[in-house]
């Protein structure tokens, strides 16, 4: 239900709450001034604060808030004082605005969350549990629109010995400064990852064999003049699989990359693995 209230446009849901509104204040009028409505008004501030944000729940509180005075007003109940209903309509508005704001506060809490469990806390760049999501969808839509797409595994040689000469500070060091070098030199629509150690992924959506190379050898030639420039023998290991015709799972196509960056490791190291898999051919102006 969450999940398709979500999708739904922003001017459909606020219709949604106003009629709800308009429906609660008919429904308690027609109650009598004995029954509790505070839950009822509440549903449709719930409803629109989660979904389109604080400010458009604000104005549902005042609403709902309103709606209700009107409802006192109009049900022939008699009061001690004159004052009391607005007294009354002041406590439910303020009340509604506290429930709008610890409900907003909460969702971008929850979304703070969930965008720092998709991070690798070392590096800043995306971790592997997020680099599988992303796959999944892209396997997904590669097959939907029959477009390829690229995933690369690259492996550090030869970083034990930095740890084990420079200290493991110096190691974080060029961690950090691999991934950076890596979100810099690839395009805004690919995504880098940590995958775990010294080993790094990147996806690269709607991308044959030719562009990826190009990006990828970018990628290893800039690195390897930062890791000369500061006197660390590192080089890189890389395996490139461009999919025409994806797996049906990501465990799949991590597989075929993993095991292009190893062939690169066993052949000396320091050298890039690439390979077509699927016999579909490339529409047009992925191969740019």
């Amino acid at each position: 239900m969450v999940g398709y209230l979500s999708k739904l446009p922003r001017s459909l849901l606020i219709s949604i709450g106003c009629v709800m509104v308009f429906l609660v204040g008919i429904l308690t009028h027609l109650a009598g001034p004995e029954l509790s409505s505070a839950v009822f008004y509440s549903i449709p501030i719930v409803l629109v604060t989660w979904f389109t944000g604080r400010s458009i729940g604000l104005i549902f509180s005042t609403l709902s808030a309103l709606a209700w005075l009107i409802v006192d007003l109009t049900s022939g109940a008699t009061y001690s004082n004159a004052a009391i209903p607005y007294w009354n309509g002041v406590s439910r508005l303020s009340s509604f605005f506290i429930l709008t704001i610890v409900l907003s506060s909460l969702k971008s809490t929850l979304k703070q969350e969930k965008e720092l469990s998709r991070i690798d806390f070392l590096t800043g760049i995306r971790n592997r549990r997020y680099f599988i999501e992303l796959a999944n969808m892209e396997i997904n839509r590669a097959r939907r629109y029959e477009h390829p797409f690229t995933m690369v595994c690259l492996d550090l040689d030869n970083f034990k010995a930095v740890n084990d000469s420079f200290g493991h500070t110096t190691g974080d060091i060029l961690l950090c400064l691999v991934a950076r070098t890596i979100r810099e030199n690839i395009r805004v629509t690919d995504t880098v990852a940590r995958l775990g150690g010294d080993e790094f992924g990147i996806l690269m959506p709607e991308t044959g064999r030719n562009v990826a190379e190009v990006i990828i050898q970018r990628v290893q030639k800039i690195n390897l003049d930062y890791m000369r420039k500061h006197g660390w023998p590192v080089t890189l290991s890389i395996g490139v699989v461009t999919l025409t015709s994806p797996p049906s799972t990501v465990d799949e196509v991590l597989r075929i990359s993993d095991r292009l960056m190893y062939t690169a490791k066993n052949n000396g190291k320091n050298s890039i693995q690439y390979e077509v898999f699927g016999t579909k051919e490339w529409p047009a102006g992925t191969e740019a």
